[in-house]
């Protein structure tokens, strides 16, 4: 039987692993993938937790690279990818079968509270994609999306997705995503960001022109 490796000069591949972060990403994309596009929030309420991603196709000019990118791209770039746990999951209470309820739609209702909230967004200018995924691989599943399509509420503008400000929050400031779209209620209270509209702005450019460099 052959060996794996090197062998006089002659090389063998490498053994397939269903379960390396390669494959696993492969899969979960192309079924993320096939999922439809829906409005935000979905209008049927459905059951489970899972993976889901924001895509904007609005006029505010600050997004204008990501719009114009969106309509000549085969797989449109999300603008936020998020994920959504069963109840207690997140305290370390659930266990690998745990009741989800519908965990996805709620949070996907969240969102879409926290777009209406603001100014300078409309929530028709939005879409979302959801698939629903089994408890354990849902943080795993996120990653992989965030790696793959880098979007841009996670990576530069942030705080989109933070929870409600709570016990212990009182010092919290306000995220990047709160200094652009002002207006959600849960920020009002809370302390200025160390960064200023203009400085966020310049780094959203930064994010294009560094995607533009990289060829992607």
């Amino acid at each position: 039987m052959p060996r794996m490796g090197s062998e006089q000069g002659q090389s063998y591949p490498k053994p397939f692993n269903p379960l390396s972060k390669e494959s696993l990403g492969r899969s979960l994309t192309e079924a993320f993938l096939k999922s439809t596009t829906q409005s935000l929030p979905p209008s049927e309420k459905f059951p489970g937790a899972g993976v889901y991603a924001l895509y904007y196709t609005g006029a505010l000019p600050l997004y204008n690279e990501l719009v114009s990118r969106n309509l000549v791209s085969k797989h449109p770039a999300p603008i936020y990818v998020g994920k959504a746990v069963p109840p207690g999951s997140r305290k370390g209470g659930a266990d690998f079968d745990s009741a989800t309820g519908f965990a996805l739609h709620g949070r996907l209702r969240l969102h879409a509270e926290s777009i209406r909230q603001v100014k300078d967004l409309e929530i028709l200018d939005f879409q979302c994609r959801c698939l629903v995924v089994d408890d354990v691989w849902i943080p795993l599943a996120e990653s992989l999306l965030i790696a793959k399509f880098r979007p841009l509420w996670n990576l530069v503008a942030d705080g989109f997705g933070n929870n409600p400000q709570g016990k212990g929050r009182k010092d919290q400031k306000k995220s990047a995503w709160d200094v652009l779209h002002v207006g959600r209620k849960r920020a009002e209270n809370l302390k200025p960001s160390a960064e200023s509209k203009e400085e966020i702005e310049a780094e959203i450019k930064a994010f294009f022109q560094e995607i533009d460099s990289n060829g992607k």
